[in-house]
Parts: structure tokens; sequence; C-alpha cells
């Protein structure tokens, strides 16, 4: 084992990655990034590599000059178009599971790897099957279905015990922050809808269904539960559940969300923002133009997300979804009490788009 403070973040691109880099960063550890995109929201300096984990003679290479890593923060996913749809496809299952292995597989025979933190989230309970138990703790009984949190699950199990390095695992849901163009974050879809329903003269109405309580995770505080994890010697082989603190209701925020983007809201319409935003990418451009934007075409802001947003607002649900709440009461009492109000961090969110040009300012 080494002794060394440097961490490889994967997926850096993304949610997760990104704000984990920036915690590591901040905290004085060497960082080093990958993803097949460079990250656009990590600071300059950090060392960036491209990667594509579905080739493993690529991982190899790349392992090569990362000899010295003492710890990973895995936060790539691949998921199939559409999102949804896909949670439970055999392909997506074992293309997830291989990713990991190509990239894990190479770093572990340096023997300098110390502990590697993996990611999943609520469909560990089982939300995609049945009704999960509340809350949902991590000792509870793994729900059987295909999944591929259980493919990296047991791989990390056994090559870390093989390997002598620790492993955690986070368990966040309802995740958002900054990003744009990836596949699960609804901060760019809800301040690209707010947009363009202003520029059609049309209120910000909430599209979803009314009385939906969920729990967030703020992008931050995993990352800084990621560091915190490094660190802390109790959460060696841990599953921690991981939210802000509280709940929320997606209704209870717009007014909120509508002040911040300077638009007037109305009364609740059900639209599937999959579906509405997919028809107005010309309006999308005009926004751009009028408000020297950066040049993003509202596919290249959105990228799949849209599909999640329709999803966690229960778009044209029937009825209203049993909860899916979870107990952080084990890291907690493990040592990382970090909470986030979630209002003023998902307008904080909206803020910082709109302060990189990539929201409008009404």
């Amino acid at each position: 084992m080494s002794n060394s403070n440097k961490v490889l973040i994967v997926g850096s691109s993304g949610l997760v990655g990104t704000a984990a880099a920036h915690s590591f960063h901040d905290a004085g550890w060497e960082v080093v990034t990958t993803s097949r995109r460079k990250p656009v929201f990590v600071d300059e300096s950090i060392q960036h590599l491209e990667l594509d984990l579905k080739d493993p003679d690529n991982c190899k290479s790349a392992a090569r000059n990362l000899s010295d890593v003492s710890n990973v923060v895995y936060a790539a996913v691949y998921e199939q178009p559409g999102v949804i749809k896909g949670w439970k496809d055999e392909e997506q299952i074992e293309t997830n599971g291989q990713m990991l292995r190509n990239i894990i597989d190479p770093l572990a025979e340096s023997g300098s790897l110390e502990h590697v933190t993996v990611l999943q989230g609520t469909k560990a309970y089982g939300i995609l099957n049945q009704q999960m138990r509340i809350p949902g703790r991590e000792n509870q009984p793994r729900v059987e279905y295909p999944n591929f949190y259980w493919l990296q699950e047991d791989y990390i199990k056994e090559k870390s015990a093989a390997c002598d390095f620790h492993f955690s695992i986070m368990r966040p849901q309802v995740v958002y922050g900054p990003n744009y163009g990836v596949n699960l974050n609804p901060i760019p879809v809800i301040g690209a809808y707010a947009a363009i329903r202003h520029k059609e003269g049309r209120p910000f109405s909430f599209p979803g269904t009314a009385n939906v309580v969920l729990e967030p995770t703020d992008c931050t505080l995993i990352g800084d539960a990621c560091l915190w994890a490094a660190c802390e010697p109790k959460a060696a082989g841990e599953t921690y559940n991981l939210t802000n603190g509280e709940v929320f209701c997606w209704s209870d925020l717009w007014p909120a969300m509508a002040k911040t983007m300077g638009v007037v809201s109305g009364d609740d319409e059900s639209i599937s923002l999959v579906e509405y935003l997919a028809t107005r990418g010309y309006l999308w451009d005009e926004i751009v133009a009028e408000h020297n934007l950066q040049k993003l075409s509202l596919e290249e802001l959105l990228g799949e997300s849209a599909f999640y947003v329709d999803w966690v607002l229960a778009y044209n649900a029937k009825r209203t979804p049993r909860p899916s709440f979870v107990s952080t009461v084990k890291v907690k009492e493990h040592g990382f009490q970090d909470v986030f109000d979630t209002e003023k961090r998902m307008c904080f969110w909206l803020d910082y788009l709109k302060e990189k040009k990539i929201l409008p300012t009404f």
C-alpha cells in the first residue's frame, strides 16, 4: 500500500465525478480525472485523461501511467437512449459491469490502490420491481432483480479482498447539480423549460404529478462524502445512503425556481418534457442568440435528462407514486453529517448556469 493522496475520478464529466474532483482538489489531493469528454466545470489545472471504459486495452494503457493512484471514485455509468427503459436491459447491465472491471483490474495490479468508492442508488431497494421497505436501510437483504449494481458490488468485494484495498458504496437519490449534456440531471431541463415557456409567452406551469415526495442529494454532498470515505477507516467495506437530510415535493419548489429564473408560474399542467422540448429546439436557438449564451443546442444542453425528469416528476402518473425514502442514520453515526437546503441549492445551481451563460437571465 502507498501513502500517497492521489485520486482518480472515473466519469468526471458527470454530476458526481465533477463534484468529487472539486472536493478532493480543495482538500489538497492530487487529482486526475478521466472520461470520454473533458469535464466543463473542473479546474483547468487538474490533469485529465480521455478514456473509453469499454475498451480494455485503452484502460490498461492508461493504468500504466497511474500506478501511484491510491484512491478511485468510480462515478461512470453507461445509459442507453431513453434512460429509463434501459435500466433492466442485459446489455446495459453487462456493459456497466465490464467498464468497472476494465479500469480497476489494471489499477489493482500496481499495489498502490487503497480505496475505491462506487456509486449505486435507490434502485438497490427494488423500486423498479416492487414497493421498497420504508425506510430503505443498508443492512436489508438484497432485492434480487436485473441490476448492474449487484454485478459491480460483487466484483468490488471480491477484487478488494484479493488485492488488499478497501471500498465504500454510496447510495444517493435524485442527484442534481450544474452539469449539462448528461443523463440524470433535472436542473438544465427545468431551466430550459422555464426559458422556452417564457419565450412562448406561457407560464412556467408545473408539469408533473403533484404531491410526489422524494429525497434529494446535492452533487456537492456526494463529492464530500466520497472524500470523507477515503479518509475514514469506519467507511471501509460499508454502504451508505446519502441525501440532503430532508424530503421535498417538486410542486412546492416550483415558485422558488420560477422566481430564480425570472419567469411567471401558472396552474399545474401535465406535460411530458421529453415531448415538449423535442419540438422546440429552434426556440432555444433563438434564446441563445438573444441572450448571448454559450452556443449549445438544446440536445447538447439536455443530454438524455428529460427522460429522467419525466420519471422523477411522475408525469402522467395515474396515482401518486408510493414513497422511496431511505435512512441516512448510518452515515451520520459513522461521522459524515453534512446537509443541504434543497430549495436553496436547486436555485443556486440555476443561478450558477445563468452566470456561466448557459441559461438566460430574464
